[in-house]
């Protein structure tokens, strides 16, 4: 029986959090066992649960990248052949894990599988773009592909309402971290998510890590998962802008051919003169090396 491990982080969305895990308990298990870990990642209350659940506490605010290391780690130490991460700000349809692991199963070279991912209704970007009958049909994430010209994934048909157009299984070569299952044993060749990041762009650092070392990644559009989109983090925000604006120089300098290269050193110059605020303490820190929180909480 294959042992799936779904790792979430609270922090300080008690209520958000408890909703997730109400709806994971609907999920239908056959022939694989589940373990829920949630990382309550410095929150300021501690998060309580039922037993069945593991939480594992951090005293300090880890981001993203450093929440789900723990996390992850625990699962691998207790023998878990897949570590499903998926934000604490989504509900799940009661196949999912089924869904995703029938792929796995089928294919050993597939090292990270997505599902397709709505905004939940009501939290879609342009409301008013919709009839109301659409609401709850509209994606989020159909897949995902690398725009190598300025450093940034793509999430595929978003916000596009969904008519079937995005129903085929196929390959992407970037997978959210809003939701994606991981075959422990390609976490083992190719490490966890870079702490750099702190937050954003780590899930794009490691689906370039699982392609270069040779594994394969799927959209799989039977999967389904519904987002409330920056639901912890607000769409905009001054932390978009940080975060967003240093960990794309982190990732584009790393991975982008030498033009794109080229132009984000233009663009961080031009950041530094015009940028806002935050767009400018990103870009300092990431030319005097200050990753992980930076100094954004400071």
């Amino acid at each position: 029986m294959k042992k799936i491990a779904i790792v979430t982080i609270n922090y300080n969305s008690e209520k958000t959090t408890q909703n997730f895990l109400d709806s994971i308990k609907k999920e239908k298990s056959a022939d694989f066992s589940v373990k829920v870990i949630v990382v309550d990642n410095g929150s300021e209350k501690l998060f309580k649960t039922e037993d069945s659940v593991m939480v594992i506490r951090s005293e300090k605010n880890t981001g993203f990248s450093g929440g789900c290391n723990l996390g992850i780690k625990k699962a691998m130490d207790d023998g878990a052949d897949y570590i499903l991460l998926i934000n604490n700000d989504t509900t799940v349809d009661q196949n999912l894990i089924k869904d995703l692991l029938e792929v796995f199963e089928n294919d050993s070279k597939i090292g990270i599988a997505t599902p397709k991912i709505y905004f939940s209704k009501g939290s879609e970007f342009h409301k008013d773009k919709y009839q109301k009958s659409d609401l709850g049909k509209v994606l989020w994430f159909a897949g995902g592909k690398m725009d190598w010209d300025n450093a940034k994934s793509l999430h595929i048909g978003m916000d596009v309402v969904d008519n079937g157009q995005y129903d085929n299984l196929q390959k992407i070569d970037f997978a959210t971290g809003c939701c994606m299952m991981i075959r422990s044993e390609v976490l083992k060749r190719v490490g966890l998510f870079d702490e750099k990041y702190f937050l954003y762009y780590e899930d794009a650092d490691l689906s370039q890590r699982v392609l270069r070392a040779g594994f394969e990644m799927y959209y799989v559009p039977d999967a389904v998962v519904f987002h409330d989109n920056a639901g912890s983090s607000g769409s905009g925000s001054e932390l978009h802008d940080y975060f967003l604006t240093r960990n794309q120089m982190l990732f584009g300098m790393k991975y982008a051919p030498i033009k794109t290269k080229i132009a984000l050193l233009r663009q961080s110059f031009n950041l530094l003169l015009t940028g806002r605020k935050h767009q400018k303490k990103g870009i300092q820190d990431y030319y005097f090396r200050k990753f992980g929180k930076g100094t954004y909480f400071e």
